[in-house]
């Protein structure tokens, strides 16, 4: 008499809620906006490329701006969610996309911290110091350089035109956020023989608190502390906006 193979217990279904967290991971990297209570901290992270209005190939990192300006308005919605922690280690991306998420983050009710780490570059420097504070790692760094074109460009004094207000509305916005000035930050981003394909400069971490681009080194533990202290601030003074 032979026995009969034992059969495999079947695996349990996974819940609803966590199986959304998974997905919400491996579609976006990230999870949704709290709405069980487990943390009043709402964390978004921009990663790799940014990617703007065309696709970028399968094989590069990319951050799409259409799925975190949906998640902006949620965190700002949800009563439950008290601050925004962005997290940045970009590349840079579509200049249009990165202003827009530069301003959803300036124009939040709630209080917000952004932390460099690794590197915050290109279009990533008016994101970086888009929020009520701003961190970044001693070894972060950030490279700030002029707007470039790919693609198909007509040689007519148009496009330049064109470029110069894009470059413009990116070099207010910086100054406006943050404690450099429209000087310095226009020195830093034309100076010549440092980077090695490109004009601009690479500023690490040090640098770019001294220049006043980010307030303040630090890391994960800082940046958690501000946003609750920052937090705690607003609920004494009973909401509202902070700077």
């Amino acid at each position: 008499m032979t026995n009969k193979a034992e059969q495999p217990t079947p695996a349990e279904p996974m819940p609803v809620e966590e199986k959304k967290t998974v997905e919400a991971i491996t579609q976006l990297g990230q999870v949704q906006p709290a709405s069980n209570g487990e943390t009043n901290i709402f964390t978004m992270t921009i990663i790799g490329q940014i990617e703007g209005h065309i696709v970028l190939p399968p094989q590069n990192k990319a951050t799409k701006y259409e799925h975190l300006i949906p998640q902006l308005v949620a965190a700002e919605q949800n009563s439950k969610i008290e601050g925004i922690l962005v997290i940045l280690n970009t590349v840079g991306g579509d200049v249009e996309a990165g202003l827009a998420i530069a301003e959803m983050i300036a124009t939040l009710s709630k209080p917000t911290v952004t932390l460099v780490l690794g590197g915050g570059h290109s279009i990533g420097v008016p994101i970086a110091v888009s929020a009520n504070c701003s961190i970044i790692a001693e070894t972060a760094t950030m490279t700030i350089h002029p707007i470039r074109l790919n693609g198909l460009v007509i040689g007519v004094p148009q496009t330049f035109e064109y470029l110069d207000k894009m470059q413009e509305r990116v070099i207010r916005f910086v100054t406006k956020h943050s404690s450099v000035t429209e000087e310095k930050f226009k020195e830093l981003m034309f100076t010549t023989g440092e980077l090695t394909r490109d004009i601009g400069t690479t500023v690490i971490g040090a640098d770019a608190v001294k220049y006043g681009l980010i307030d303040r080194i630090g890391g994960i533990g800082e940046a958690i502390a501000e946003l609750n202290r920052r937090i705690d601030e607003r609920k004494k003074q009973g909401g509202g906006l902070l700077q």
